[in-house]
């Protein structure tokens, strides 16, 4: 029955949170419509506003735009774009739009919040690979606006650039690797593999494909202002989240990263940005001033002994190799559990690839969960922290 509305004897008329909701219920229902105004149907009974002109500003004009005010270098957005499959070009949206709007809402980028960034099963306040990819996006934004490059070039890899990570952080490269030729590249990956459905620019799987520093340089400038992004943001808010659970505190930090660039993360980030906003406007070469750049190496070396190789994170990720290389090699074996597989030969080449791209698509939870349904692994075999 619906809740009811009617107030029982001996409340003294004090409302029922069931009636209270009922009535919100029905204020929300009645907007459904919205408000006629003759012909035009209005979000808000007292809606007024309006751009103060009839005119549209269609892609071509803004495009027109954009190559007025950017950078000479900077990477010009045309017509549908360069991409795999031609594709007739949007009304309105720029080619680089399209694209970020595509990561937006592509399943590989909503998954990334089921999956590690440090810590595997992450709590409500520490970063997952989607807050990271967020928080890149607004550092390289930063960074490109005021060198005057292409903002939305610049989120589109950002948002993407780790569409191809596994579960369980990069312990899934260690894991994935033994069944992919070259072995298995997060960056890779993602813009060959995971973004290639999407039908993306070249520009942009490029910024994707190479923004991991040991890769080659990115063919744009906004992909090099990603690649600076990416490294600024984690090491910032890796260290955050590992102070917050007690790992390590802000004393420990090396007297350099202290005294370059503060000791909070809004001062950290504020100084890595205008370092490379004032290197790059004085060399005119994407980069970082020297004695700053000293102090992020600094700051990542510290991380890297003491949050991301302490014991507790290599057990970590060992328990996620175990997990990942098992689920491959069993669904590999038993094609007929992955999705699409289309009559593949048990342990063929086709049905390890198809493993693969499985299982590096799975959150953590969800790996866990199937190594526990498929596999019989009990609970102690799993990465610590698991709450299936």
């Amino acid at each position: 029955m619906p809740p009811s509305d009617s107030v029982p004897a001996g409340t003294s008329g004090v409302e029922r949170p069931d009636a209270a909701l009922s009535e919100r219920a029905e204020q929300w229902a009645a907007t459904m419509r919205g408000h006629t105004h003759g012909d035009l149907l209005l979000a808000h009974e007292d809606s007024w506003a309006g751009p103060g002109t009839t005119d549209t500003v269609d892609r071509r004009a803004r495009e027109e735009a954009e190559d007025a005010h950017l950078a000479p270098l900077a990477t010009r957005a045309s017509g549908a774009g360069n991409r795999p499959i031609d594709e007739e070009p949007d009304p309105f949206r720029t080619c680089f739009e399209r694209d970020r709007d595509r990561i937006l809402h592509a399943s590989s980028f909503r998954r990334l919040a089921g999956k590690t960034q440090v810590f595997v099963f992450p709590d409500d306040h520490q970063r997952t690979r989607l807050t990271h990819a967020l928080e890149v996006a607004q550092v390289a934004r930063s960074v490109a606006q005021a060198l005057g490059l292409n903002v939305t070039l610049t989120e589109a890899i950002a948002v993407g650039h780790d569409c191809g990570h596994g579960p369980g952080g990069h312990a899934s490269e260690d894991a994935l690797s033994i069944y992919v030729d070259g072995g298995f590249d997060h960056a890779v990956w993602g813009a060959d593999v995971t973004l290639t459905p999407l039908n993306l620019c070249v520009e942009t799987l490029d910024g994707v494909r190479n923004h991991s520093w040991s890769r080659p340089a990115p063919a744009t400038p906004e992909g090099e202002v990603v690649s600076w992004a990416d490294r600024i943001a984690y090491v910032c808010h890796d260290f955050e989240d590992a102070v917050a659970a007690g790992i390590v505190s802000v004393d420990m930090l090396p007297r350099v990263v202290v005294d370059r660039c503060g000791a909070t993360r809004s001062q950290q980030l504020g100084t890595f940005v205008r370092a490379m906003v004032q290197a790059t406007a004085e060399s005119g070469r994407i980069g970082m001033t020297r004695p700053i750049a000293e102090a992020l190496a600094a700051f990542r070396r510290f991380n890297y002994e003491h949050v991301y190789l302490r014991p507790a994170s290599r057990a970590q990720a060992d328990a996620v190799i175990a997990v990942l290389r098992a689920l491959v090699e069993h669904m590999a074996d038993r094609p007929n559990l992955l999705p699409d597989a289309h009559g593949l030969d048990a342990g063929s080449d086709a049905a390890l690839h198809l493993a693969v791209a499985h299982v590096a698509g799975m959150t953590d939870r969800y790996a866990c969960r199937q190594a526990m349904a498929l596999l019989g692994w009990p609970r102690d075999r799993l990465p610590a922290g698991i709450d299936v």
